[in-house]
């Protein structure tokens, strides 16, 4: 062994007396916490099916386990007012987690029960002459994508187009102050209002008891374009006035100007906008229920007949659940989990979306 590999080993075999705990510390002993717990609530649930597993009491007495550990293994290697620090670092970070032990629990919950019906006829088929077990959400899904895609042609152009108007023509006009005003109270208002409307907005033109795709695509823009407005209105703001003035300064007219500096600079903040609307809309379960009602059959028709959503499929499996309760149980399991991954990928959609047109910087 060379003197340099004699050096390292020693100073590697006196980390822990040196009075300095490796980086990787607390990330080992936050593992080694949530372990031991684990191992304790897996022996405690033996013989009970993997749903009833405890993982919000596993995270959060890991957590607690770990503030302990740490400060105790710091306070014996740096001391006193090192491991003073290290547990008001491991406090902050516990709370962090325990805001977290909602989803924590929530993504568990919905994962493990899903994951019983994630199969692929549960993506091929629909539940059209399905009375027990079997059967499939491929209509709700289709349902769902549809109506998310004509709620958001509907929206975001109107949504944009007034976080235009508020940023760049109208900001100190009575209008603006006025748009300003309805769009925080529609923000607000409950989604069955919304259904509502949207039935009410049909019947007056197409008389009662229509109910089609359209409809609930109509009532969730309702929803929409609220979150829309106000989050395309904030990254507009951050745009800085030295760009705009330099556009001006160059004779380029107000409206190229929005096109071609004030858009492209916000575009990755209006992206996330538009998205976190979608993400408000895609589990709405009333007022599609007013509007799209459900069906047990494929329809791509947004325009003529009834139409299923992944919201109202959940709901119904559950409240429905026909002669095999288990099995329609599952398949409500299988739509929420399918519905989380949806939101999912449009999220990363949007990200990628958002970092291809985000405005290029060089050196």
């Amino acid at each position: 062994m060379t003197t340099i590999e004699k050096t390292t080993a020693t100073a590697k075999a006196n980390s822990l007396t040196s009075g300095r705990l490796p980086e990787a510390t607390p990330w080992i002993v936050l593992a080694a916490s949530w372990a031991l717990m684990a191992v304790v609530f897996a022996f405690a649930n033996i013989g009970n099916p993997v749903g009833d597993f405890n993982i919000a009491a596993t995270v959060f007495l890991g957590t607690a386990l770990f503030v302990l550990a740490i400060y105790v293994i710091s306070t014996i290697v740096e001391g006193q007012r090192k491991a003073a620090d290290r547990f008001v670092t491991a406090i902050v970070s516990a709370a962090f987690v325990v805001a977290l032990l909602p989803l924590i629990s929530l993504l568990f919950t919905v994962v493990v029960n899903g994951l019983t019906r994630f199969d692929i006829e549960f993506f091929t088929y629909s539940m059209r002459n399905v009375i027990g077990e079997g059967g499939g959400a491929i209509h709700a899904v289709y349902g769902t994508l549809l109506i998310t895609l004509a709620a958001t042609i509907i929206s975001v152009p109107i949504g944009l187009m007034t976080s235009i108007y508020l940023v760049e023509y109208g900001s100190r006009s009575r209008l603006a102050k006025a748009i300003t005003f309805f769009v925080d109270v529609m923000t607000g208002i409950p989604s069955i209002v919304a259904g509502l409307f949207a039935y009410s907005l049909f019947v007056v033109f197409f008389g009662p008891g229509i109910s089609n795709g359209f409809m609930g695509a109509v009532a969730l823009s309702v929803l929409m374009i609220p979150v829309v407005v106000r989050s395309s209105e904030e990254m507009l703001r951050l745009v800085p006035n030295e760009l705009r003035e330099a556009a001006y300064a160059l004779g380029v007219p107000k409206w190229l100007t929005i096109v071609k500096v004030v858009l492209p600079t916000s575009i990755a903040g209006i992206t996330t906008g538009v998205m976190l609307a979608i993400a408000r809309v895609i589990g709405e379960t009333a007022p599609l229920l007013l509007t799209a009602g459900y069906t047990q059959s494929l329809n791509l028709n947004l325009f003529e007949g009834n139409m299923m959503t992944l919201p109202v499929f959940v709901y119904n499996q559950y409240a429905n659940q026909g002669t095999s309760p288990d099995a329609a149980i599952a398949r409500a399991w299988a739509g929420a989990l399918t519905l989380i991954l949806i939101v999912m990928v449009l999220n990363l959609a949007a990200r990628a979306v958002a970092k291809f047109f985000a405005p290029k910087t060089g050196r």
